[in-house]
């Protein structure tokens, strides 16, 4: 892990494994969520040449908090990350909350972004025509639904919440999860990604919880970018088994952006389109 000055005090942790000189493949992780290495991308990504690069939005583990951030402010980070790799250019990929941070770089570096792709990626909260929060689990109902109150109100639901990820284990994440998991996405825990999301929730955690409370309240807000813009290739993965953001996501997020490819794959929940990852990358690599 490496930490780059970006400004006004602030700090971005951030990690980059495969080949020297390969263009970035930029993953935005989901919320809560932080910089850790998930083999699949990474392996995925170095198999077409490009570099597996991450960093951990503000608030979360090493990264300074930047309280009352945008969606769209994420884009001069990852400018500051790309200078400091020595790349010109990227892809990049956004998983569950990482969805818009993704959408952002594509929208507002539009020339060193040259594809993107978004796996069960939210769409924003004030879209015409969707029910924001139809399809979504209990546990993300009380969550959102706490957010739109209030700030103080989702400071109250997330000193319980994280408190109770601090030391998730592999074999706790379906309990802890509850009813957000579907029978598929208990099946991608059990078969090996517990293993990358639970250090996942205790690195996001790890120094409180400002980075959460951050992305929900980003998240319902505006997030500063115009999504009709988009001129790069962009593909949408949404299985109709999610139960974290729900299929309707997806296929309004594909009927919104332009030049977007949308992959609605039936039987996938939140957790286990990362099984279509090779087909992904593959995508990406040929921007």
């Amino acid at each position: 892990m490496e930490l780059l000055e970006v400004g006004n005090g602030r700090v971005v942790e951030y990690l980059v494994e495969g080949p020297a000189g390969g263009r970035p493949l930029v993953m935005h992780h989901g919320t809560p969520g932080a910089a850790l290495m998930l083999e699949p991308v990474a392996e995925a990504a170095a198999r077409h040449g490009m570099r597996f690069v991450t960093h951990s939005r503000p608030g979360y583990a090493g990264s300074t908090a930047q309280p009352g951030r945008r969606v769209a402010d994420v884009a001069g980070d990852v400018a500051a990350l790309l200078d400091a790799v020595g790349a010109d250019d990227f892809v990049t990929l956004g998983w569950s909350g990482g969805g818009p941070h993704a959408l952002a770089t594509a929208v507002l570096l539009p020339d060193r972004c040259r594809a993107a792709a978004i796996l069960a990626g939210v769409a924003p909260y004030d879209a015409d025509g969707l029910d924001w929060m139809d399809g979504m689990g209990e546990e993300n109902v009380i969550e959102f639904g706490a957010a739109a109150t209030s700030p103080e109100a989702l400071d109250k639901f997330l000193a319980e919440a994280s408190a109770g990820m601090r030391d998730v284990q592999p074999r706790d994440l379906i309990a802890a999860f509850g009813d957000l998991l579907s029978e598929v996405d208990q099946a991608a825990l059990r078969d090996g990604l517990a293993e990358y999301l639970a250090p996942s929730c205790r690195a996001a955690v790890s120094r409180g919880y400002d980075g959460w409370r951050d992305d929900d309240l980003a998240f319902l807000a505006d997030w500063g970018v115009d999504l009709a813009s988009i001129r790069i290739p962009v593909s949408i993965w949404q299985g109709d088994q999610d139960r974290m953001v729900p299929y309707a996501h997806g296929r309004w997020l594909g009927a919104h952006i332009p030049h977007a490819t949308t992959h609605l794959v039936p039987g996938e929940g939140h957790l286990s389109l990362i099984t279509n990852i090779d087909t992904i990358v593959a995508g990406l690599a040929e921007a």
